[in-house]
């Protein structure tokens, strides 16, 4: 269904339209009340992202199978060109050969699962929403109120979720490359040193400890932050864009001028797209990278 015959049908304003797009399907229709909100069980965010990691395995498993020592396919090329691209970053970053054997294909599980969430932003805004409000109303719901968003990289439960699970990666490797009282001493030692004389070396303690803690908050956050801000504002952008096409009210010239600017936007937002996908995906990688390198060395 079409913007137009949509807002058309439930009487909804642009607004409406916009914020009924942006409200995840969670069984209430609530909206979440802070950054942390354990009361919100987001279920398409859920589903979507469980999809598509089974996708993306499937898809290395074929790699995997598929691979041979004669002539490669195109598909195998692309797969061997990705994995060598993240081999030769791991390798630069990590000096871990140990290390490596697990980070380097968890950094190519995650480049490959953060672009195919990334990606949903492709599909057409009201397709999948569609279905499934008559999905949802062939059980009896109000179809107005199927709420469903496709992007889980534009939920920021998914990409705080997944930077939570960098940290504690990085204060495993902390805890195995120093050992445990090596890492603590570091925590209170690192950035600005300690001092001989008791009094200064518990005040820099407590001030490096205070900062240490400041930087793993402030990686984290910034680490989920940076991706979920990025594809919220792209599937944002592409609502307004959907948008232009429902202000059409005939055979007239500004009717005629949004529709053309709403395919002319569309095509060359979404082939600028293209390279924020991507590229939101490998920083995203590159920084899980980067975090996990940190955590093996020593201040």
């Amino acid at each position: 269904m079409s913007v137009e015959n949509e807002t058309a049908q439930h009487g909804m304003s642009a607004g409406e339209y916009i914020a009924h797009h942006l409200t995840y399907f969670n069984g209430t229709g609530g909206k979440q009340k802070a950054l942390i909100d354990w009361t919100m069980l987001n279920y398409d965010t859920v589903f979507f992202s469980v999809a598509l990691a089974v996708i993306g395995g499937l898809i290395l498993f074929c790699a995997a199978r598929k691979a041979t020592s004669g002539v490669p396919s195109r598909f195998l090329c692309a797969i061997e060109i990705l994995i060598e691209m993240v081999a030769d970053q791991a390798k630069g970053l990590i000096h871990s050969a140990e290390s490596r054997k697990f980070v380097a294909p968890l950094a190519l599980t995650v480049f490959l699962w953060v672009f195919l969430m990334n990606a949903m932003d492709f599909l057409p805004l009201d397709v999948l929403p569609r279905i499934w409000a008559g999905i949802y109303s062939s059980t009896g719901g109000d179809a107005h109120h199927a709420y469903l968003r496709v992007v889980p990289t534009a939920d920021i439960n998914a990409t705080m979720g997944m930077a939570l699970t960098v940290l504690l990666i990085c204060l495993y490797y902390n805890i195995k490359i120093k050992g445990l009282g090596g890492w603590a001493h570091e925590l209170v030692a690192a950035p600005f040193g300690t001092s001989k004389n008791p009094v200064f070396a518990v005040a820099l303690g407590i001030i490096n400890f205070a900062m240490q803690i400041i930087e793993f908050c402030a990686k984290t956050v910034s680490h989920g932050m940076r991706l979920f801000g990025n594809m919220f504002a792209g599937e944002l952008i592409f609502m307004l864009i959907a948008l232009m096409g429902a202000t059409w009210t005939g055979l007239n010239a500004p009717s005629a001028f949004l529709w053309l600017g709403q395919i002319v936007a569309g095509f060359a937002w979404a082939v600028f797209h293209i390279l924020v996908v991507t590229l939101q995906a490998f920083i995203f990688m590159m920084l899980t990278l980067v975090y996990i390198g940190q955590s093996h060395e020593g201040h």
